[in-house]
């Protein structure tokens, strides 16, 4: 009886003796950084062909977002639309750098395919046709625009939409001081092909 006693008073003190785990805090994760257009479309390609071995972009624009730091030629978030001729249909690719809304996902997303048919003025381009990536578009507009960024006043931020149209022989990247196509203070249009300027709005 007095084994049993003695041994059950150094398995108690030999418990009381051993060191508590250490509980491991995890470190928040760090916010994800803005990329570029070229950087984008490579994330979301393999996607979008394996939804369609035929799959073309048909239009990229950038979204900026709130949390992610601005840099030049980059964008927090990105939409591009691919189309399918074999299938007729089009499909919306994101990728965000942070978990921003219920449709605006961290990392690729893929939203639900569309009908489509090639009659509208934007027009699919093949990925070879796209060659200059946004932080060089950028450098070009600001070189080109020295008349609007000279003027007085805030400018607004940059974004960025690239499409093929008949208004040009080449895919085009729209360097917007501004939201949308429609709202932008100013537009300088440079060749996604050739890097050279096109024109201003």
């Amino acid at each position: 009886m007095r084994v049993f006693a003695v041994l059950s008073l150094i398995l108690l003190l030999s418990a009381c003796s051993e060191t508590p785990t250490e509980t491991k805090t995890k470190e928040p994760e760090k916010p994800s950084t803005p990329i570029t257009a070229q950087q984008a479309f490579r994330y979301t390609y393999p996607a979008s062909r394996a939804w369609a071995a035929d799959s073309l972009p048909l239009r990229i624009r950038s979204m900026q977002l709130t949390g992610v730091p601005a840099e030049p030629g980059k964008a927090g978030a990105w939409e591009i639309i691919y189309v399918s001729q074999v299938q007729q249909e089009a499909k919306i690719y994101t990728w965000a750098a942070i978990e921003a809304s219920e449709t605006l996902h961290k990392d690729v997303f893929a939203g639900k395919a569309q009908a489509w048919s090639p009659s509208g003025q934007e027009k699919p381009f093949e990925a070879s046709a796209f060659h200059i990536d946004t932080p060089a578009a950028v450098e070009t507009a600001k070189t080109n625009s020295k008349a609007y960024l000279d003027k007085p006043g805030a400018k607004p931020p940059i974004n960025f939409w690239l499409e093929f149209t008949p208004r040009f022989a080449e895919p085009v990247l729209r360097v917007m001081w501004g939201e949308t196509a429609g709202s932008a203070e100013y537009t300088a249009i440079v060749g996604a092909s050739s890097g050279q300027m096109l024109g201003k709005i």
